[in-house]
């Protein structure tokens, strides 16, 4: 199966870890994101990668996938990176990540084998990951729920009470021809300003609006969201720990890597700092 990274933004809440390239080039557990998320999803069969990249794209070239590059990078959001890689994903069924999350295989292997046209992963361990990382886990917390057959029913509104937040969306999909079909009906269908500013929840609460079946794959932690220094400290830190950590995303054989690197035969970290 094909996959698609979505990797067009600077990530500017990682300071100045993101001056000489994109976010997914940030470094956990000794490699890029954007390496732990190629090895995971190549281990799980949807090794027919393409790369959505923006902020610094030239940094993303590299032989072992296919680069798009959404120009707008800078006043769109994650929707119209993904419309970027029109018709790519037109022709058969694809994973899509984001760029800032890594991953145990076992996640994009079981959406993969989703039913349906589009269906998204959610962790139901969530809360402990993020009261490690915020004082008040409702601060970045979000509406989430499922009916008793996984279908989605709500996502991506202000929680009022953990109660509303029955899992964590991870920021996974699955998309078949006819659901991208449908996400640019959604998108041809309002003023250019909301078009270019759509978010993927904002995407996802609108399909549901229209009816649209969206399914959902559940999973108990094995995945952390990159979104600050400070994630990357603390993730660090259990990485180092003799700890069991249920959120620890690294599955055997994990440790060896990839042969290759995303910044091999690309220029120099310097000059691409400098544009």
């Amino acid at each position: 199966m094909r996959s698609l990274i979505l990797a067009a933004g600077r990530g500017s809440r990682m300071g100045s870890l993101t001056d000489p390239g994109p976010k997914c080039l940030v470094r956990l557990g000794g490699r890029p994101l954007l390496e732990w998320q190629v090895a995971a999803l190549t281990e799980a069969g949807c090794g027919t990668i393409a790369v959505v990249g923006g902020y610094q794209a030239d940094r993303l070239r590299d032989s072992r996938w296919q680069l798009f590059v959404n120009g707008r990078w800078s006043e769109t959001n994650m929707v119209a990176s993904l419309l970027s890689a029109v018709p790519w994903i037109d022709e058969e069924p694809v994973v899509v990540s984001y760029s800032d999350i890594v991953y145990d295989p076992d996640a994009p292997r079981r959406l993969a084998l989703a039913p349906g046209d589009l269906a998204i992963t959610y962790d139901r361990l969530w809360r402990s990951l993020w009261e490690e990382r915020f004082a008040d886990p409702l601060r970045d917390a979000e509406t989430f729920e499922v009916d008793t057959e996984g279908r989605l029913v709500e996502i991506g509104a202000r929680a009022r009470s953990l109660d509303e937040v029955k899992g964590q969306y991870m920021g996974l999909l699955r998309f078949t021809p006819k659901a991208v079909s449908a996400v640019r009906d959604v998108v041809a269908g309002l003023p250019d300003e909301q078009a270019r500013r759509l978010d993927m929840t904002s995407l996802l609460r609108r399909l549901l609006a229209k009816g649209f079946p969206i399914g959902t794959v559940p999973v108990d932690g094995r995945w952390c969201e990159v979104d600050s220094e400070t994630d990357l400290a603390l993730y660090e830190a259990h990485l180092a720990s003799s700890t069991p950590w249920v959120h620890d995303f690294r599955w055997a054989g994990s440790a060896q890597g990839t042969a290759a690197t995303v910044t091999s035969g690309q220029d120099d970290p310097s000059e691409a700092a400098g544009r």
